[in-house]
């Protein structure tokens, strides 16, 4: 798709006030893809004053009509899939199957949810002699991620569309595309203007600037702690709601019971997705001392299918980093591993083989890991697997609850009630039992320094209402 020159605002595309501009930068080839706008505090204003502006009209709407325009919003995304999964290609540097399959088709699918909560959600109960009423927050201002970019924004802005709040939101500014083309969709679908607003910017400006707007009535993040610990304390100083999905370093718990081959395969696949860019990826592959060595072996030779390459080929399974400062971070953390005693089995911090150009990383996976290592207790965001031994369940439960994230997991055992009494234990929001499918409509988001707050269905919705309680 082509870059929009303006920001979608009120209905319509307008130009910044400011004359700053942000290159898109394609991964794979280092090379300019697209030029979009720098947003100032006053772009964000103007956008903000819209969202309030089209409030009370939008609040107004029933619930019904609010599923109709969600609906034309999914038809809309859906009909562009093929252009999603490309521009989400052109600048994440995803593989272009894995940009179809989850970067276009999970997004849609999670929209459609929203339409069917909008007409189905009991907008009012009754407690005793209470009418209690859901209504929407308010203007809310979305401050999203890079490394799912589509489904970050829907999982914003389709729930706050369905409670009835107006939004203003700022991609990250890796990926503004694919938040451009959202807003073609949102138009599309015949939105009301004012309603939804995009606002492509600087996180420590145009982030900055919304987080703090005194006319925004809840602040939704996603992105890493050290922000969401800055937005929390702007959103608590004004005494506004936060919604926060953080940063995450979860276990993939490996029982003795378990069938090991699948549990090592299917979480070295779950850590190279989005070439690790993912904060519920499993991180840490706990193993039991006797089949440790055992567990190495495989997760090495897994590893060793995930050849980087060029993300428009079908073919390709593992992609760039985002840029250049992420692959930068991830070999950094890699030298860190290996300083601090950590084996390499597979990968390594060099630049994989003929993949000078582009932000490449080496698939990597470190053995002879301890709970006390850089590499086992931050977040690298990058294709790495960190293998730890445990002695027993209680060694495994201290360990897997010993960081300060918890957003999620999985746990493998020959026996599902085995594998779901070990998961009841674990301080996270989320378990994956024997490799357990995604559910778009269960509640994600973490404990701990994982976050506030919960995404997705139901629950998803709940965070952008507020209660009010007539007493008859």
């Amino acid at each position: 798709m082509k870059a929009h020159e303006g920001m979608y605002i009120d209905g319509d595309w307008r130009p910044s006030v400011g004359t700053e501009t942000i290159e898109v930068v394609n991964p794979a080839d280092e090379q300019v893809i697209g030029v979009v706008p720098a947003a100032t505090a006053e772009d964000v204003d103007t956008a903000v004053r819209a969202a309030r502006a089209a409030f009370p009209g939008w609040s107004a709407t029933p619930p019904a009509e609010r599923a109709a325009r969600i609906t034309a919003l999914r038809d809309a995304l859906a009909a562009r899939r093929e252009e999603i999964a490309e521009t989400v290609t052109a600048e994440l540097g995803a593989p272009l199957g894995f940009a179809r399959a989850v970067h276009a088709d999970l997004p849609i699918a999670v929209a459609g949810t929203y339409a069917e909560l909008a007409a189905t959600h009991a907008f009012e109960e009754k407690i005793g002699n209470s009418t209690v009423l859901h209504e929407p927050v308010g203007v809310v201002g979305a401050i999203t991620p890079w490394n799912y970019p589509l489904h970050q924004i829907v999982a914003k802005v389709a729930p706050a569309l369905a409670a009835g709040c107006t939004i203003v939101l700022k991609p990250a500014e890796d990926t503004p595309l694919t938040a451009q083309l959202f807003a073609e969709a949102v138009h599309e679908a015949a939105v009301p203007a004012g309603v939804f607003n995009l606002v492509t910017g600087l996180g420590p400006v145009a982030g900055q600037a919304l987080a703090e707007h005194e006319d925004v009535d809840l602040v939704s993040f996603t992105g890493s702690t050290a922000v969401g610990k800055q937005i929390g304390a702007t959103a608590g100083a004004a005494v506004k709601r936060v919604a926060l999905e953080l940063g995450g370093k979860s276990a993939n718990v490996i029982l003795p019971s378990a069938d090991l081959t699948r549990a090592v395969k299917t979480g070295v696949a779950n850590v190279f997705a989005n070439s690790g860019q993912t904060c519920s990826a499993w991180t840490r592959m706990l193993v039991d001392a006797a089949r440790y060595d055992e567990a190495v072996e495989l997760a090495a030779a897994a590893a060793a299918k995930y050849v980087p390459g060029d993300p428009q080929d079908d073919t390709t399974r593992l992609g760039p980093v985002v840029n250049a400062k992420q692959r930068d971070r991830v070999r950094g953390y890699i030298e860190r591993g290996t300083a601090e005693g950590a084996r390499v089995v597979a990968g390594g911090p060099e630049a994989p083989e003929g993949r000078e150009t582009g932000y490449y990383v080496r698939p990597t996976v470190f053995a002879d890991v301890t709970p006390g290592m850089t590499i086992a207790q931050e977040e690298i965001f990058g294709p790495v697997v960190t293998i730890l031994k445990y002695e027993d369940e209680d060694d495994a439960l201290r360990i897997a609850n010993g960081t300060v994230y918890g957003l999620a997991g999985a746990v493998w055992a020959g026996d599902q009630d085995e594998a779901v009494a070990f998961a009841r234990r674990l301080d996270t929001g989320q378990v994956d039992i024997n490799g357990g499918a995604f559910n778009p409509l269960a509640p994600f988001g973490g404990y701990k320094q994982s976050g506030v707050g919960r995404e997705l269905g139901p629950h998803g919705l709940a965070e952008y209402l507020q209660t009010k309680s007539l007493q008859l």
